[in-house]
């Protein structure tokens, strides 16, 4: 049975990451204040976050039945963080794909309109942006196989 820290904390942690977006519904945005809004709420996230884990790291036991299986992660901090990591390598692969196509894509169109012939030159480059995606993808599959 969880205690009432146990089922407060993600109440808690909820509000602190949620709360904040409420001001800028309320209030509105305008260039002065998004960039000291947008770092607030990027450091209350990794503070909740770091929380989480610190709270994670000797609290909560997995239920485990029986014998323990020697040898396997199943159920601990450590198959936790690897599926942290497959979600980040992920995560920040697609993101860099998608800044090098942004930046890549606009810029091949243009050379196709000015040459057709500049087309396999140009597609190269958009390609080359996506391979960061599909790496990171490949690492994260890579990652849970091992867990």
């Amino acid at each position: 049975m969880l205690s009432v820290v146990e089922m407060l904390l993600p109440l808690i942690a909820v509000i602190l990451i949620v709360g904040p977006l409420w001001f800028f519904i309320k209030k509105g945005v305008n260039q002065k204040n998004a960039k000291q809004r947008l770092i607030a709420q990027i450091s209350i996230f990794c503070g909740v976050f770091v929380l989480a884990v610190l709270f994670q790291i000797n609290g909560i036991a997995a239920l485990a039945e029986g014998e323990a299986v020697v040898n396997s992660i199943t159920g601990t901090t450590a198959q936790g963080l690897g599926f942290i990591a497959a979600a980040l390598a992920t995560g920040c692969s697609a993101i860099g794909a998608g800044l090098a196509v942004a930046s890549a894509a606009p810029a091949a169109i243009g050379a196709i309109s000015e040459n057709s012939e500049n087309f396999g030159k140009a597609i190269i480059f958009v390609a080359l942006g996506e391979g960061v995606a599909i790496y990171g993808l490949l690492i994260s599959i890579l990652i849970i196989n091992k867990l």
